[in-house]
């Protein structure tokens, strides 16, 4: 008997006339409202400027949307260039298929870019970001539910997640909902960041070492329960010993760099602090100018009348 069950959408896309809306493209784009919104609010935090976080982000999102699509394709191939397949689909990112691996690599270097632009150092931008970037996570993983897409084992737990498409290869049925496992952590790894930055006052690259560190851990266990087709490397899925490594490297940053330089950064943004406000009379120094000339003329007149008196 069927208690309980997370149901899957009928269908991913609602067309607005020509016009497809899809579930995965809205919980890409939500999350990186959220990143940017959450990231600005601790860079101003820091002291920084106000809209510096989105200035940056302009260079950092099409970086990490393209870097997590490459490491998509790359890693599986198959799904576009094996025989009776599609290359264009390669293209189609609104279908699914982002790797958050390749999206953290190629974002950071869009992020690098825009924080040399600006005479900023990445580190303390990607601390800003840190806890933003794991809620963005928190969202995008549900557009895997629009799609119907990378569900774990089959299970009969009350919030089991019910199959309903039989598409590439899909047998329906009830499974782990690891997008909702998934985005559970990452709301988890948000809140730990968040509190481990206040608590220690992270800084230097630390903030973000811990959200990759955090979110390692639990994409390793969770990589486990997924059933859809991976390479696998002595029987381990490619993505787990992709955490493993990543994780290690996570770690050896955060200790390295607490060794090397402790606290925090006092400037994240040359000038933000200093800027100084307009004087709300411009004309001030011009009329401090202009008394200081007339009495100069004053003390000149009276040197002359005092002169004449003695010859007088």
């Amino acid at each position: 008997m069927e208690l309980a069950y997370i149901p899957s959408p009928s269908r991913g896309v609602i067309h607005l006339g020509p016009i497809p809306l899809r579930g995965y493209a809205f919980c890409i784009i939500i999350g990186v409202f959220v990143a940017v919104w959450l990231g600005n609010k601790r860079w101003i935090a820091r002291g920084g400027r106000v809209g510096t976080v989105a200035d940056i982000a302009v260079w950092a999102v099409p970086f990490g949307l393209l870097g997590g699509r490459l490491y998509h394709v790359i890693t599986d191939y198959e799904l576009y260039f094996s025989e009776g397949r599609d290359w264009v689909d390669a293209f189609k990112i609104w279908e699914g298929g982002l790797g958050i691996w390749g999206a953290i690599a190629l974002g950071a270097v869009g992020a690098w870019i825009g924080c040399r632009r600006r005479g900023i150092p990445l580190p303390a931008w990607a601390d800003a970001l840190a806890p933003g970037i794991a809620l963005a996570q928190a969202i995008g993983r549900w557009g895997n539910w629009f799609n119907q897409e990378l569900y774990g084992k089959p299970t009969d737990l009350p919030w089991a997640l019910h199959i309903t498409s039989s598409t590439d290869g899909r047998v329906p049925g009830y499974y782990h909902p690891t997008f909702l496992y998934e985005s559970l952590w990452c709301i988890g790894v948000a809140l730990l960041v968040i509190w481990a930055d206040r608590r220690f006052e992270l800084g230097h690259g630390r903030a973000f070492a811990l959200y990759v560190a955090a979110y390692c851990t639990g994409r390793g266990w969770i990589e486990y329960m997924r059933i859809d087709d991976a390479h696998h490397i002595l029987g381990v899925r490619l993505n787990v010993w992709t955490a493993i490594v990543v994780f290690v490297l996570a770690v050896t940053y955060f200790v390295l760099s607490a060794k090397k330089r402790p606290g925090r950064e006092e400037v994240v943004e040359p000038g933000a602090d200093g800027e100084a406000e307009e004087p709300e009379n411009p004309d001030g120094v011009e009329k401090a100018e202009t008394d200081s000339g007339e009495a100069e003329a004053d003390s000149r007149e009276v040197t002359d009348e005092a002169e004449s008196a003695k010859k007088t």
